[in-house]
């Protein structure tokens, strides 16, 4: 069964940091670019960092660009986005998604989804 299990959202005061995980299982992690997105409520579910199978190759949105990292564990099958300096437009669901092979921005392209993590930043 294939799983992609989002934790370490929360509640955070601006300028802030979390490090949310994602644990997978029941699918082949290591040949698989891993993507984190997010969705605040009346907006377009969108990319905020994405990183390939191997680590080796990394993208961020403008928005987290310098604040954000994203990175993986193969050894876990796990991958992390540190968040820094947390701001309160940050606010929203973050789901972390698999797709197979090369990484990409576009949601149509990730095959498996976790359930999301809620992360409110206040001001």
């Amino acid at each position: 069964q294939v799983q992609l299990v989002e934790s370490g959202g929360g509640l955070v005061q601006a300028g802030g940091s979390l490090r949310p995980s994602c644990a997978a299982s029941g699918f082949g992690f290591s040949t698989y670019a891993i993507g984190w997105f997010r969705q605040s409520p009346g907006k377009e579910r969108e990319i905020v960092a994405a990183i390939t199978w191997s680590g080796g190759k990394k993208y961020y949105a403008k928005s987290v660009k310098g604040r954000f990292t994203i990175s993986r564990d193969n050894t876990k099958n796990t991958v992390y986005l540190q968040k820094n300096n947390l701001k309160p437009e940050d606010t929203a669901v973050y789901y972390c998604a698999a797709s197979y092979g090369r990484l990409s921005m576009s949601a149509r392209e990730y095959a498996y989804w976790g359930q999301g993590t809620q992360v409110t930043v206040s001001s």
